[in-house]
């Protein structure tokens, strides 16, 4: 990781009816995570996905979030929805990276810091369009709404965009980010009344905090 780069990557994740969908689009965020991972409890159905997508203008990469799904999964999902992008939220095998974008997929894969695949695999996912640093721990894949040291992130090696997320919200986004050399972040508790319902107005102010750096 070199000079430090200017965000310009911010996904609302957890997304699940589209007026919020696109009241985040106009707040200024540049992708919206769909989660089709069951256990979550932001998980969105398929028919519920399609109106999100249909309801978003066309710079919003719609982003579908998989945790160890198989190719034939995704991108029956990815055609339905017309998604823009695949965030792998799991340990998934890299050559299904290499699947995903021959089929013109932006592929976000996901690594952690307490769990595989550890931030020490990054080279392993080099085919992928951004790296997604997590921490890791708690019940959830994501979503868990835990801080952690992001600072942690100066371990990656790569050469790829990469992604904050993880505990992040709106009065601690600015110490987060300040001194991390990262492209993008990613939030979904931290600018929530509840789980898979967003706060209009925390979203706003995050995003807000950002583009003032």
């Amino acid at each position: 990781m070199g000079k430090k780069p200017k965000i310009n990557f911010i996904k609302i994740c957890g997304i699940t009816d589209p007026q919020t969908a696109v009241a985040c689009a106009n707040s200024g965020a540049d992708a919206i995570g769909l989660v089709f991972f069951k256990k979550s409890p932001r998980y969105v159905s398929e028919n519920d996905a399609l109106l999100i997508c249909q309801a978003l203008p066309s710079n919003i990469i719609t982003t579908g979030v998989f945790v160890d799904e198989d190719f034939n999964f995704i991108m029956n999902r990815v055609k339905k929805m017309s998604l823009k992008a695949v965030q792998l939220h799991g340990n998934e095998n890299p050559e299904l990276i290499i699947q995903l974008q021959s089929n013109n997929v932006i592929v976000i894969k996901t690594i952690f810091f307490e769990r595989k695949p550890y931030f020490k695999n990054a080279h392993l996912y080099s085919q992928a369009s951004y790296l997604l640093a997590e921490c890791g721990k708690g019940v959830l894949p994501g979503g868990n709404a835990k801080e952690w040291n992001w600072s942690k992130i100066l371990q990656i090696k790569t050469e790829l965009p990469v992604i904050l997320a993880g505990g992040l919200n709106t009065t601690n986004i600015n110490d987060a980010i300040s001194n991390l050399e990262i492209s993008g972040v990613d939030v979904s508790s931290g600018v929530e009344l509840s789980s898979g319902i967003k706060d209009l107005n925390k979203v706003s102010k995050f995003i807000k905090a950002i583009k003032s750096q």
